[in-house]
């Protein structure tokens, strides 16, 4: 059949029908026909000059007629407005009835977008005037400059522009220009007249494969929008909505604002489907989006990360122009389930009830602050129930029916750092992007902390993003000032330990604390070339951070500012002996053991006055320094309260491969007695058990996902070890009470400090001061610093203190964020000078 066509092609005669397909025969007349089934319908010629919207000319064709046309062997051609020389673009495919063919011609210079091609030429057309032909074969037409129109093999003709000197009819058509096409109407009327068919009109170039125009957006109801489950039933669907705005973000990050159903709210639906969206509009946020506006936003639905939004420009948002009922705020419970939230999702909510403050880590970041539903953080699970069990698993459970997150209203990475010379210029090393702003919701005079209530003074959006369930504010929260914070905050710091708490059992003759200490190195970043750091807003290193064995301050002045930090906390604790952990070993670093242990001592009676304290020399049974950690474990004491009874000892023989000790810190024991007066010896004993961050060598060491973390079976080992060797030293010098202190990386419920329990040793600080902790991690809260003591040290046990100093405190006051934001932290006080809490023993002189 299309053998046959092109036959029929080049014959005279009249249109012939066969098959349902259309082949088109010409004789010399005036013009082509207007009955002839494939028409030139739109012709443009100011692609890619000033001003065009597209950056091509084009031609376009429409199939009028009954059937499907063949294009093959034909094609477009072009002459100037008076020109004879015609360029040719040959045309390939078939046309099906009622669909148009766009024919791509060349690029102008400037801009504006591409077209559609079902076929692509070269030539270059005018932009006000020319003379467009359908020719049914590809030879360019010639000797016919002002005739064209009437040569049998055209189809059909065009004369645009009013010097064109050919064309169909009574004359050519109006001019186009570069912005401007000319094009027949929506029924591609042909009269074979160019003056009559054709007007001017914008360029709407439409071939065989250009997608349809979307169908006009739905107006909706923002509940529709939502829908009853966790995703949106219109996700894809471009939508009309109406609504309140309730909370609006256009600074931070966040390029957008919350819209409410008027008249909704203080209970939510009963169907199950929020009367709340979020409506994202990258850019300049829409004048309209001003908390209390009712207005119309037209865009399309998504989820994004679990949250369903509109998206939306500043022009698709528009005032409603019409009466309104304002929003009220949810008066609820905060829900349990991930269903029930998703139903309040995006909307007004006034939190009641008790609060508390769960997680400060994220604070220093993001601007977050974790709470816990209720009057208590969250709880590490092993830290009150057994690992592995279902009590254990039913806090983790608790822990997901309490947590939501108080957000900043921005997305901004108050750490974030680049090594762009274009963002941090010819630094040699990473500069922090966001230096100049502050992080929301740190304070050194209100201070943040985990287990403080918060109280809402404002209403909140329930949001969700980054994986967490979220009260955003209504407008964002900018520190230092934090003025548009909905919530407040109880500051809970105390000067010193609680003396009713160390004091249950009488009044302490004696008080023993433990304290991590954070790394305190004397042996600094700066003095190492193989050294990195974590820097500061002024590309000045704070801590080390990696390619050597030094740990913690970087320079002189950071460690003058961890010092004081130190200093101030160790004095209030107003203990007799302290033992410490995370203290540089410098005989690693070439010098005596003890000379950073020295310094740190110098440096507390340089404040608390001359030999106030003093500090135990390192044991001879510690093994040889090749089998040492680059950290250790000490001692220090008050000479004026106690008096050392016999030599320092450690547990040394159990720090090569294969043993116990081998991947952690000696223990070190000394025994003391009270000063003044009579009283009985005690063992004090200080440890610091493997972490739970890495696997140990041994079976059991890999992270079982049971709440205990990595190296279980080392921090077993090192129990054990501990069990045996103890004993034996406090018969030697005749001691009979035990106590023991230190970092065992382990919680309270865990199987390493089971090991000590089932041997007769007690921990005083769940015991005296229960539902207190020195450690926060991932926003739970738990204990990983214990004093343990046996029958004996439990009789002259008179109370036990958490002094929560640390672990609760923004790590943005910590020495090693010095000078990362715009506001200076730095507080020469106890507060976030480690990341663990102290624990305090008060102790009788004798053993009751």
């Amino acid at each position: 059949m299309r053998e046959r066509r092109k036959q029929l092609m080049g014959a005279a005669g009249a249109i012939a029908l066969t098959a349902g397909v259309v082949s088109v025969a010409t004789s010399a007349q005036a013009a082509p026909p207007p009955t002839a089934g494939v028409v030139i319908n739109e012709v443009y010629g100011g692609g890619g000059n000033s001003g065009a919207p597209y950056k091509y000319d084009f031609i376009e064709l429409a199939n009028t007629g009954s059937a499907s046309v063949s294009l093959a062997g034909w094609s477009v051609q072009y002459a100037s407005a008076t020109g004879a020389g015609w360029a040719t673009t040959p045309l390939t495919g078939t046309l099906p009835v009622g669909t148009t063919y766009v024919v791509k011609e060349a690029a102008g210079t400037g801009g504006g977008s591409d077209v559609p091609a079902d076929a692509t030429g070269t030539i270059a057309m005018s932009g006000t005037a020319g003379k467009v032909a359908l020719v049914n074969s590809t030879t360019a037409l010639t000797g016919c400059a002002a005739t064209c129109s009437a040569s049998a093999q055209v189809i059909d003709f065009v004369g645009y522009g009013t010097t064109a000197n050919d064309y169909a009819g009574t004359g050519p058509t109006v001019a186009p220009s570069n912005t401007t096409s000319v094009s027949r109407n929506a029924t591609h009327a042909n009269t074979a007249n160019n003056s009559a068919d054709f007007k001017a009109g914008a360029p709407t170039p439409t071939g065989l494969e250009t997608p349809p125009p979307p169908p006009a957006p739905v107006e909706k109801t923002i509940a529709e929008v939502q829908g009853p489950g966790a995703t949106s039933p219109l996700a894809g669907e471009t939508v009309v909505v109406k609504g309140v705005v309730t909370a609006a973000y256009p600074t931070g990050g966040f390029n957008g604002f919350f819209l409410q159903t008027q008249g909704t709210g203080p209970e939510p639906r009963a169907d199950g489907a929020s009367d709340g969206v979020y409506v994202f509009q990258p850019g300049t946020l829409s004048p309209e989006a001003v908390v209390g506006n009712f207005v119309q936003v037209t865009g399309k639905v998504s989820e994004f990360g679990g949250l369903t939004e509109i998206t939306t420009t500043a022009a698709d948002v528009v005032d409603a122009g019409v009466a309104f009922t304002p929003v009220q705020p949810l008066v609820t419970g905060w829900p349990t389930t991930d269903a029930k939230r998703e139903s309040i999702e995006g909307m007004l909510f006034q939190p009641t009830g008790a609060y508390t403050v769960t997680n400060t880590f994220g604070t220093n970041q993001y601007g977050e602050v974790g709470l816990a539903v209720g009057t208590t953080p969250l709880l590490q699970n092993t830290e009150v129930a057994k690992p592995g069990t279902p009590e254990a698993d039913a806090v983790v459970a608790d822990n997901a029916k309490r947590l939501v997150t108080l957000d900043d209203g921005s997305s901004t990475n108050f750490t974030a750092s680049s090594y762009s010379t274009a963002t941090c210029g010819a630094r040699p090393v990473p500069c922090l992007l966001n230096a100049d702003k502050t992080p929301a919701y740190v304070s050194t005079t209100k201070p943040v902390r985990v287990g403080a209530p918060a109280t809402f003074t404002a209403p909140v959006v329930v949001d969700y993003r980054f994986n967490l369930w979220r009260f955003q504010p209504t407008s964002q929260v900018v520190g230092p000032d934090n003025a548009t914070s909905p919530v407040t905050f109880t500051n809970t710091r105390t000067p010193a330990p609680d003396e009713r708490d160390l004091s249950q059992r009488g009044t302490p003759d004696l008080k023993v604390a433990s304290f991590n200490v954070l790394n305190y190195f004397t042996d600094l970043g700066d003095a190492d070339p193989s050294c990195t750091a974590y820097y500061d807003r002024d590309s000045s290193g704070d801590t080390v951070r990696d390619g050597c064995d030094n740990r913690g301050a970087w320079d002189a002045a950071d460690l003058a500012r961890q010092t004081e930090k130190e200093v101030s906390a160790i004095n209030a604790l107003d203990a007799d002996v302290v033992g410490l952990m995370e203290v540089e070993n410098s005989a690693q670093f070439g010098h005596s053991r003890d000379e950073t242990l020295s310094r740190l001592v110098a440096a507390l009676n340089a404040r608390a006055g001359a030999g106030t304290w003093a500090f135990v020399p390192s044991s001879t049974d510690l093994p040889p320094v090749s089998q040492q950690d680059f950290i250790t474990t000490a001692m220090i004491y008050r000479p004026a309260t106690v008096m050392r009874v016999d030599r320092s000892r450690a547990l040394g023989d159990q720090s090569g491969e294969g043993q116990a000790f081998v991947n952690a810190r000696e223990p070190i024991a000394q025994t003391f007695k009270k000063k003044k007066g009579k009283g009985d010896k005690f063992l004090f004993v200080v440890n610091h058990f493997k972490s739970k961050g890495s696997a140990g060598p041994f079976p059991g060491d890999a992270d079982s996902g049971d709440g205990q973390g990595a190296s279980v079976t080392s921090r077993v080992l090192q129990a054990q070890a501990l069990r045996d060797w103890v004993p034996g030293v406090a018969a030697e010098y005749g001691a009979k009470a035990i106590v023991m202190a230190g970092d065992y990386n382990s919680y309270t419920m865990e199987d390493p400090l089971d090991v000590l329990y089932r041997a007769g040793y007690t921990d005083v600080g769940s015991t005296f001061d229960p539902g207190q902790y020195s450690y926060s991690f991932s926003g739970t809260s738990g204990s990983l610093d214990h004093i343990l003591v046996n029958a004996a040290g439990l009789k002259m046990s008179t109370g036990a203190d958490h002094w929560n100093i640390n672990s609760g405190e923004s790590v943005a006051l910590e020495y090693s964020r010095y000078n990362y934001h715009s506001t200076d932290f730095h507080d020469p006080g106890p507060y976030r000078s480690s990341d663990h809490d102290p624990v305090v023993l008060g102790l009788k002189a004798f053993v009751k």
